[in-house]
């Protein structure tokens, strides 16, 4: 157990969590994201359908809901670094393969189940940060998910490069040696956060004023599940994970169906994942003044109406422009989930809850980029599927509407 803060430099061990974990999300999400890029290339490659490839992009995203609730549990009793060095490699191994296949049965099996288990740990990881932190956890959050966004703003793009120089296989390859690298490296910082006894212990003789960790109060998972606001935090995760890997998956595909170039495609990912690092920031900084309630709903709010301006873009700067708009709206979400959770429910089950919640989200992860391109298969347009996008997202902040924090006094409704 390292000391919580260190008496002669000050420095306080959990930004050495924030930081490995912020270099995890980078290779998770932004390779995760590349998939979209890849996408066009498996098309031309098989002469699949794109409802069918698809179907890779579903079963990872539901096999990642199973996977992050065991992850979760895993952690809890081995540590973190133990388990993200085993699902590095497991990572890594999955784009390994994928530049090997030759049938969709491969592709669904690499990226729908090993690419899911390598990917597995970022709940858990969102989980350990709020823990370290008393206070600024919507800002530490924040600055961890912006990991993300730098991800899908870089990496998709060096993976359209990549394939243009090398070709998709080999590009592939590239991916799964940086992505073992980078995550094998980062994850030997990671520790468990101190128990609430071991906190006073090494915090006795010290004036830290900002202490790693809650007492673990709150409701246990049991008691949260018979709660209408665990099913109400279910739907936000549903709604957003539909809206976001349905444009994820088909944004750039669809870009380049409107004429534009590959590269200028891909840009959209790049926008995307800029503004998602505005939005992790701005948002997880501002809940920590204005309520977790107040900023997921104006998130939902700002998404629905990106999706709605979607429908009408038919040049490049308005693509952006709608990247930009999503972009800051899917940071501002994704962010707030972990101290949201905490929020509402406390810190005691704190990662089965919100593991449990995502779960529920990767339904609509699955059927969101299914959704889209089986709606292009019959209509040969987008326009129905980002129109469904926009409703859901719609609901989401209706939904947000009616959040709440339970107290542990009061019985569960």
């Amino acid at each position: 157990m390292p000391p919580i803060k260190n008496r002669k430099t000050g420095f306080h061990y959990g930004y050495a969590i924030v930081i490995s974990v912020f270099f995890i999300m980078i290779i998770i999400w932004g390779t995760a994201a590349s998939f979209g890029v890849f996408f066009e290339s498996l098309i031309w490659e098989f002469g699949w359908s794109r409802s069918m490839t698809s179907v890779a992009s579903a079963l990872r995203d539901i096999f990642l809901g199973i996977f992050c609730i065991l992850t979760a549990r895993l952690i809890e009793r081995f540590g973190p670094r133990k388990v993200i060095t085993v699902l590095s490699l497991v990572l890594g191994l999955s784009y390994f393969l994928m530049s090997q296949i030759s049938a969709a049965w491969q592709m669904f099996l690499f990226t729908g189940v090993l690419m899911a288990l390598g990917m597995s740990g970022y709940i858990a990881m969102l989980s350990l940060v709020v823990k370290w932190f008393e206070r600024r956890k919507g800002l530490m959050t924040g600055i961890v998910l912006s990991g993300m966004g730098l991800g899908i703003m870089v990496i998709p793009r060096v993976a359209s490069q990549l394939i243009s120089s090398y070709d998709w296989r080999n590009s592939y390859v590239i991916l799964a040696i940086f992505s073992v690298v980078i995550i094998l490296i980062a994850a030997q910082f990671l520790r468990k956060a101190p128990t609430p006894k071991q906190q006073r212990s090494q915090n006795l003789n010290n004036s830290n004023k900002e202490p790693a960790s809650l007492e673990l109060s709150g409701l246990s998972f049991r008691e949260v599940t018979r709660t209408r606001q665990f099913y109400f935090l279910c739907v936000l995760y549903f709604a957003f994970l539909f809206c976001l890997q349905a444009i994820l998956v088909h944004i750039v595909i669809h870009a380049t169906g409107l004429g534009f170039s590959a590269l200028n495609a891909a840009n959209t990912l790049t926008v995307i994942g800029g503004a998602c690092i505005v939005g992790m920031n701005i948002m997880g900084s501002a809940a920590d003044r204005m309520g977790n309630k107040l900023a997921i709903t104006l998130s939902f709010i700002l998404m629905a109406l990106s999706l709605f301006w979607v429908l009408t873009a038919r040049d490049l700067w308005m693509l952006y422009l709608f990247g930009a708009i999503f972009g800051f709206a899917y940071g501002g979400v994704q962010a707030l989930f972990s101290p949201l959770t905490a929020e509402l429910f406390g810190l005691r089950s704190h990662g089965t809850i919100l593991s449990s919640a995502a779960f529920v989200g990767t339904i609509g992860a699955a059927s969101g980029p299914i959704a889209a391109g089986r709606i292009f298969d019959v209509t040969k347009s987008y326009n129905t599927a980002f129109l469904t996008c926009a409703i859901i997202a719609t609901v989401g902040f209706i939904v947000a509407l009616f959040l709440k924090p339970v107290k542990k006094r009061e019985k569960p409704s």
